[in-house]
């Protein structure tokens, strides 16, 4: 949490926040309803898993649902499935006829995932491929009109240079967890992988010359990347 605009740790399991949990919570009570489909998955992916945090949750959630509804892509890649959550949110804004292809490195989570796709009635938008990403994105056809990066965070440049030939002209990218607990103010030679890479991966996305950003504190840090 945040007392008196110093980053602390709210507790020894859970991760430091950038935001005061009390704005978190006036956030989330006036941002419209998470849909009841999306409680559950939350439920479930809280019970059942070891890292729930990496859920995207209501207002990213909601955040990433506004910007697919507003560009209704015709195809939609993400990078790091997790249990569903945020395709979910991505496939709502998909364009009639349009799909998500989304990648998840860990086979055990592909039975939720699917599960929650055909609860929320998306299975038909939506393609979830089980393995790496690195091994599976060069075989999906692009152009992608919208990417969504949730995935290693040592691996944002590799996986960023591996599909941005594939984005379609003025797409765009979304990158997640680009402030990576605010850790990447204070990157140094003995930071951890996640922080260095997340740091490299900022500095990098600011002087490449085929993109403009834009750095979102919602959340643990998105970063919308639009291909010029």
């Amino acid at each position: 949490m945040v007392k008196n605009n110093t980053l602390v740790r709210s507790s020894a399991n859970q991760p430091e926040s950038l935001v005061n949990p009390h704005i978190e919570l006036y956030a989330e009570q006036h941002t419209s309803e998470e849909p009841e489909i999306l409680k559950q998955l939350s439920r479930e992916t809280h019970l059942k898993t070891v890292a729930p945090q990496m859920l995207s949750g209501h207002v990213q959630g909601a955040l990433l649902r506004t910007i697919s509804c507003m560009m209704r892509p015709m195809k939609v890649l993400e990078i790091g499935s997790f249990t569903g959550y945020s395709a979910i949110c991505l496939a709502e804004g998909i364009a009639e006829g349009g799909i998500l292809h989304t990648v998840e490195c860990n086979p055990e989570l592909e039975e939720i995932a699917l599960k929650y796709f055909k609860l929320a009635g998306v299975q038909n938008k939506v393609e979830l491929h089980i393995g790496d990403a690195f091994q599976i994105v060069p075989s999906i056809q692009g152009p992608f009109d919208l990417v969504f990066i949730d995935g290693n965070k040592d691996d944002y440049i590799r996986y960023f240079e591996m599909i941005f030939d594939k984005v379609s002209a003025s797409g765009f990218i979304i990158a997640d967890n680009t402030l990576w607990y605010g850790k990447v103010v204070d990157n140094h030679p003995g930071s951890s992988r996640e922080v260095a890479g997340i740091a490299e991966f900022n500095d990098y996305i600011m002087n490449h010359k085929g993109v403009e950003c834009l750095l979102l504190t919602v959340r643990d840090g998105l970063t919308i990347i639009r291909k010029l």
